[in-house]
């Protein structure tokens, strides 16, 4: 790929993400209520979304042999009750990959 094709690859994306961010703003004004679908999907999407990252970091998870799942259900109960306890997206997921790294590196 030649320079020219990697600039113009660059600016497409650049221009693709300014204009999935402005859509929004220019469609639901301050001055029109929020559409109940919209609103809806607010309240839903965030539950669906967890579902997904559960299923997604069980998927490959071999229930039947070696650690048996034990590393990985060590490190989602720690995950849900730091969470519960903190509150904090940030402190969860920190803690949650940092307890999974050293149970699956130090003790299985």
């Amino acid at each position: 790929m030649t320079l020219t094709e990697q600039i113009i690859c660059i600016a497409l994306a650049a221009l693709a993400n300014f204009a999935t961010r402005l859509t929004p703003f220019l469609l639901f004004r301050t001055e029109a209520a929020t559409p109940d679908f919209v609103t809806g999907l607010g309240r839903f999407l965030p539950a669906a979304i967890m579902g997904m990252l559960v299923v997604y970091c069980y998927r490959n998870v071999n229930w039947l042999g070696g650690t048996h799942g034990l590393p990985e259900v060590i490190a989602g109960v720690v995950t849900v009750i730091v969470h519960l306890w903190k509150h904090s997206l940030f402190l969860t997921l920190i803690v949650g990959t940092l307890c999974y790294m050293l149970l699956i590196n130090f003790i299985f």
